[in-house]
């Protein structure tokens, strides 16, 4: 299998270096089904173009998590006054 994916590999450089960057992309995709414990012939006849790949976060990769939309209605809670943060939490020294 290793010699498989390193031929496809060759064959993916050779794909991109020619600018044929869909058939790079097919390629690309066989090869990570392949690493991913997918026989030859599974990777060579499964689709793939509905898949996206992950996108990086804001962080980078690894931290991409989804944005929550709050339900319709929502409104966020009010902010605390600064000017009364700490009044009455602590006796006041004197």
């Amino acid at each position: 299998m290793a010699e498989t994916i390193d031929q496809l590999r060759v064959q993916m450089e050779a794909a991109a270096a020619a600018l044929d960057f869909e058939e790079a992309r097919r390629l690309r995709d066989r090869i990570s089904l392949m690493r991913g414990g997918a026989e030859a012939d599974e990777a060579a006849s499964a689709d793939t173009t509905g898949l996206t790949r992950q996108q990086p976060g804001a962080m980078g990769l690894g931290s991409s998590q989804q944005r929550l939309t709050p339900p319709p209605g929502w409104k966020a809670p009010p902010k605390p006054d600064p000017m009364t943060r700490s009044q009455g939490r602590r006796p006041r020294r004197g």
